[in-house]
């Protein structure tokens, strides 16, 4: 079973080199210009003055949108704004992520608080893995993060491409510590199966027994055992 899950394990993490989020870099923010510069700036009162001739949805080279890019810069404001003059929030970058799961895996609440204010779903499937804004941040141990999109309505049994919901993930990508114990309980509370197992068959339960995670451990037994 180890040696099965160290070699999946291998695979995300090479994976993640070739398919993860790719913000401006600084010589792109420096060419923008029109409504992804006001983006970059977080610049509203530009951002509304701009909505009216178009292009709200515009890509860049990276296909991100201008909400792509106000998201990776961590303005709420101007995100507010985009969506507000109807920039689509649910549009997907050349990596296949979304507003949310940008916001999300980069651990920004005030951003990500938003997005939903503005209407954005974090119910959309992303990323290479066909995954979710809740797996990805599962992943990572944003427990706020994780709190955020269960409210907001993110499908808490999501399976991936590689068979691996947000609880497994939590378990067998994370590092069993303070804020991967609290995302696990924020899935569990909110009622995530605990029974869905990896296509080995093994558990979440099993996987953070086999990690030594004790905290994770008695966590998911105790609710198991309700």
């Amino acid at each position: 079973m180890k040696a099965i899950a160290s070699a999946a394990v291998a695979l995300i993490l090479g994976w993640s080199a070739a398919s993860a989020q790719s913000p401006p870099t600084p010589g792109e923010l420096a060419a923008y210009g029109g409504l992804h510069a006001a983006a970059a700036r977080g610049a509203v009162e530009a951002v509304r003055v701009l909505a009216s001739a178009g292009g709200l949805d515009a890509r860049d080279a990276n296909g991100r949108t201008p909400l792509h890019v106000a998201t990776f810069q961590r303005h709420p404001d101007a995100v507010k704004a985009l969506i507000a003059v109807g920039a689509n929030h649910a549009l997907l970058d050349n990596q296949r992520y979304d507003a949310v799961t940008i916001a999300a895996v980069q651990d920004d609440e005030p951003t990500l608080r938003a997005l939903f204010d503005a209407g954005a779903s974090a119910k959309l499937t992303t990323s290479v893995y066909d995954g979710t804004a809740l797996i990805a941040a599962a992943h990572l141990g944003h427990d706020g993060v994780v709190r955020h999109l269960i409210r907001a309505g993110a499908p808490l049994d999501h399976l991936n491409n590689l068979g691996w919901t947000a609880l497994i993930e939590a378990v067998i990508l994370g590092d069993g510590g303070s804020r991967h114990v609290a995302t696990v309980r924020a899935l569990v509370d909110a009622g995530a199966n605990r029974d869905i197992a990896d296509r080995q068959g093994v558990t979440p339960l099993q996987h953070a027994r086999a990690r030594g995670y004790s905290e994770i451990v008695a966590l998911l037994a105790k609710r198991a055992a309700k």
